[in-house]
């Protein structure tokens, strides 16, 4: 039971050379760049689906350009 369990588990390594994963860990960081400069313009944290939705709708068609 045990083999067939860790058969089936993900393997980690080929994750992380994934390019759509590495493509969503880029996005990551530039969404959490950006809830932190919206959040000092705030002057208070704006917390991260505020960044998210304002990042999605003002800079994520630009960023996918510029990355091709």
């Amino acid at each position: 039971m045990t083999a067939s369990s860790s058969a089936s588990a993900p393997d980690d390594s080929l994750l992380r050379k994934s390019s759509l994963y590495r493509e969503f860990l880029a996005q990551r960081e530039e969404i959490l760049r950006h809830k932190w400069l919206k959040s000092e313009e705030a002057g208070e944290d704006i917390g991260f689906e505020a960044a998210l939705v304002d990042w999605i709708v003002n800079h994520q068609g630009e960023w996918k350009r510029n990355r091709r």
